[in-house]
């Protein structure tokens, strides 16, 4: 048994399942790079049966992403045990991750079948996996609900038909870490074989104890831990991997394991997740909370200056929290801008430098200090021109409390040409979106706008974020600008062009 235990980050996959989390295939390729400079030891990259987009994402991270691990997930059949290896046969490193439900709830409502039947599939399809590549995981869902010896000979099954890694997942999160723990120790009282395969553990949050059961099995003898940035994912989500990793590095002395992990990426990461998926991080959040590192009480504030170590276990510069700011301007050149950027986590290409140095220009004209938070934001709208189906060229809106608010909006489609329409609504922010429905005929549904300051002051940018549901799917859009309208404008583009690019491929 190592020492070392390894992350696997599953944003990508179980992550993506949270409602309205839906990312673009270059968006999810952009988090990998990001996991990759993390230190992640494996990306789950995805489910490619689940659709021809997600098979699309999984093998362009498998081609081109070469230092982690890249795993795939499948269900326990063979149509989809063959699909998710063309999707990951090109990478580096690759691993088939077969999971099939275990309990008695699953088997009898779900798969409908009897235990040897479901035996019969792990088996058949831990093989068939194997007998594509050496790396192959198994998970048996819900396993904290499953009864203890039908799990014990499921998992010696497994490890004979090949499986070298076997994942223990709480999949509604019902564990108590001190139960989590004492199954995990009875799996390596009882499963024979089981020095022949790593122990994993996947933990959901439905409870809030996903983080603290993921712990506890490290300190039995997990020596893989499974979870998603920010603690995203279905229904409550799964263990935020930043705080595991921040336990295990802050409590080395308790743990005693290692890492590969960065930890400098660690605040790069969440924000980029959080741009991405449009779920915005708590304040008060353990090591990326905006929070996390701000001292009110006079107490503390006295002995943080006396020693930071008074009140503060972490370094937030070991995270990777900017350690200074520094103030641009419209005199600042290309550069200056170009050092910031990098200073905080962001390198763009020549020609993304280009295009964000004339946005920043026209942002200076407007502002007359550019913070790294308004850079952030110009950051998160280069990231939404993603092969946009329509763009935003021109708004113009007149409204006030005598008059009908009434926008006219000039629209760039797909084949070059613009198209000019005007509608009035309820509001400046209504009469803007039902122009834009006016030139893009797409059904959906608003379900959420939320605004927000992005800095301080008069003239601060306002970001703008906003779901809309089409079809039963929920997509994100987001838009900053000095101008709240003009905002709120670009957020709804964004999500429209949202729908329609992940509706394509998907």
């Amino acid at each position: 048994m190592t020492d070392k235990v390894l992350i696997l980050d599953t944003t990508l996959r179980d992550g993506e399942q949270a409602a309205g989390a839906a990312m673009t295939i270059d968006e999810k390729y952009e988090v990998a790079q990001q996991l990759d400079r993390l230190g992640v030891d494996i990306i789950e990259a995805g489910f490619p049966m689940s659709s021809p987009g997600d098979f699309a994402a999984v093998k362009k991270i498998a081609d081109e992403i070469r230092r982690p691990i890249i795993a795939a997930l499948s269900h326990a059949n063979n149509k989809a045990v063959d699909r998710t290896w063309e999707a990951i046969k090109g990478a580096a490193h690759p691993r088939i991750h077969i999971f099939l439900s275990s309990s008695d709830i699953h088997i009898a409502h779900q798969l409908k079948k009897n235990r040897e039947e479901v035996l019969a599939m792990a088996v058949d399809n831990v093989a068939r996996a194997k007998s594509y590549c050496d790396d192959v995981e198994f998970s048996p869902m819900d396993a904290t609900r499953t009864d203890p010896e039908y799990l014990f000979g499921m998992l010696e099954a497994c490890i004979n038909a090949g499986a070298t890694t076997l994942n223990i997942p709480d999949t509604v999160g019902y564990a108590d870490p001190r139960e989590f723990a004492r199954l995990l120790v009875d799996i390596q009282e009882k499963v024979p074989n089981i020095d022949k395969a790593n122990i994993s553990v996947h933990c959901h949050n439905d409870l809030g104890m996903a983080v603290a059961n993921s712990l506890a099995a490290v300190k039995v003898g997990a020596r893989q831990v499974e979870g998603c940035i920010n603690g995203i994912g279905e229904r409550a989500g799964n263990a935020a991997l930043e705080e595991v990793i921040m336990a295990l590095h802050t409590r080395k002395d308790y743990y005693q394991v290692d890492l590969n992990i960065d930890p400098t990426q660690i605040y790069r990461s969440s924000r980029l997740v959080s741009d991405i998926t449009g779920f915005a991080i708590q304040p008060n959040k353990a090591v990326t909370g905006g929070n996390a590192f701000r001292h009110a009480s006079g107490i503390h504030q006295d002995g943080l200056l006396k020693d930071r170590t008074t009140y503060e276990i972490m370094d937030p510069q070991m995270v990777g929290w900017p350690s200074s700011e520094l103030v641009l301007g419209k005199l600042s050149g290309r550069h200056g801008l170009k050092s910031r950027l990098n200073e905080l986590g962001y390198e763009p290409s020549d020609a993304e430098l280009n295009r964000l140095f004339e946005e920043f220009k026209v942002l200076a004209d407007k502002k007359r200090e550019v913070t790294d938070r308004d850079l952030e934001a110009l950051m998160k709208d280069q990231r939404r021109s993603f092969d946009e189906t329509f763009t935003l060229d021109q708004i113009q809106v007149t409204c006030g409390d005598q008059g009908i608010p009434t926008a006219t909006i000039t629209v760039t489609g797909p084949d070059g040409t613009s198209k000019t329409d005007a509608a009035t609504g309820t509001g400046p922010v209504d009469a803007v979106y039902q122009a834009i429905n006016r030139v893009i005929n797409v059904d959906n549904e608003l379900t959420e706008f939320s605004v927000k300051s992005v800095t301080e002051g008069i003239d601060a940018v306002g970001e703008v974020v906003i779901r809309i549901v089409s079809e039963e799917a929920e997509y994100v859009g987001r838009g900053a600008d000095t101008d709240i309208i003009v905002a709120s404008a670009k957020a709804y583009m964004n999500a429209l062009n949202r729908l329609l690019s992940i509706g394509v491929v998907n």
